[in-house]
C-alpha cells in the first residue's frame, strides 16, 4: 500500500496538484516547463527574485505538510558524536572504516614506514629461518634509502630511520621455540655369555 507522501507526490511529467495543465495541442516531451524530473517525482526549481534560505524554508515547510519526513530511520534519536569534537581527519577515518578501508593507506609515507618497522618484529617471528630475516629487514632498508633519496613534500615530513637487522634476528632467536630434547639412548642388553660345555667320557 502506497505511503501518504507517495499518494501525495505527483509523478513525473504530471502538473501538481490545483496547477493549470497545459492547453490542447501544446507541445509537451513529458516535462512539464520550469520543473526538473527524478526518480522520486517532481523538483521545483527556485523562482527567479527568491533567495536559496527562504526557497529551501519553503520546500521544508511544504515536505512536513505532506508528511514526507514522517517515520525516518532515527527518527526521535539524537545524532550520534554530537558531544564530542570531530576534525575532518576523524570524519574521514571514520569514514573509510565504515567503508572497510585500510586507514594505514592514508598516512603519509614516511609514517607508513615507521609503522612497518614497528611490525618487523611481529612479521619475522612467523618465518622459520634466519636468512628469511635477514632478507625481510634488508628489503625494508633497502625501501628506506630509496624513499631518503626521494625528495619531500615539506621539511616537516617524518622520515624514518634504518632497521637494525642484527638485533632484529637476536630478538628472532630469542622468540623460537627450544628445539625439543633429544631422545634418551637405551642401553644395549648385556651380551650373553656361551657356556661349553666337556663332554665327559665314559
Amino acid at each position: 500500500m502506497p505511503s501518504r507522501s507517495a499518494a501525495r507526490r505527483p509523478a513525473c511529467g504530471l502538473p501538481a496538484p490545483g496547477a493549470p495543465r497545459p492547453a490542447a495541442g501544446a507541445p509537451h516531451r513529458g516535462r512539464l516547463p520550469g520543473r526538473r524530473c527524478h526518480a522520486g517525482g517532481v523538483t521545483e526549481r527556485k523562482p527567479p527574485g527568491t533567495s536559496f534560505e527562504t526557497w529551501v524554508d519553503g520546500q521544508i515547510s511544504r515536505g512536513l505538510a505532506r508528511g514526507d519526513f514522517d517515520d525516518l530511520p532515527g527518527a526521535g534519536r539524537p545524532l550520534p558524536g554530537l558531544d564530542r569534537e570531530e576534525t575532518a581527519y576523524d570524519w574521514a577515518v571514520a569514514k573509510a572504516r565504515r567503508e572497510g578501508v585500510d586507514t594505514a593507506a592514508m598516512l603519509p609515507p614516511g609514517l607508513v614506514l615507521r609503522r612497518e618497522r614497528d611490525q618487523l618484529p611481529a612479521r619475522a617471528a612467523l618465518l622459520g629461518s634466519e636468512a628469511a630475516v635477514r632478507a625481510l629487514a634488508e628489503d625494508f632498508n633497502a625501501r628506506v634509502e630509496a624513499f631518503w633519496r626521494r625528495p619531500q613534500e615539506s621539511r616537516w615530513a617524518p622520515v624514518p630511520g634504518l632497521a637494525d637487522v642484527d638485533a632484529l634476528v637476536a630478538h628472532w632467536r630469542t622468540t623460537r621455540p627450544p628445539p625439543p630434547p633429544a631422545p634418551a639412548e637405551v642401553p644395549a642388553p648385556p651380551a650373553r655369555r656361551r657356556r661349553w660345555w666337556r663332554r665327559r667320557d665314559g
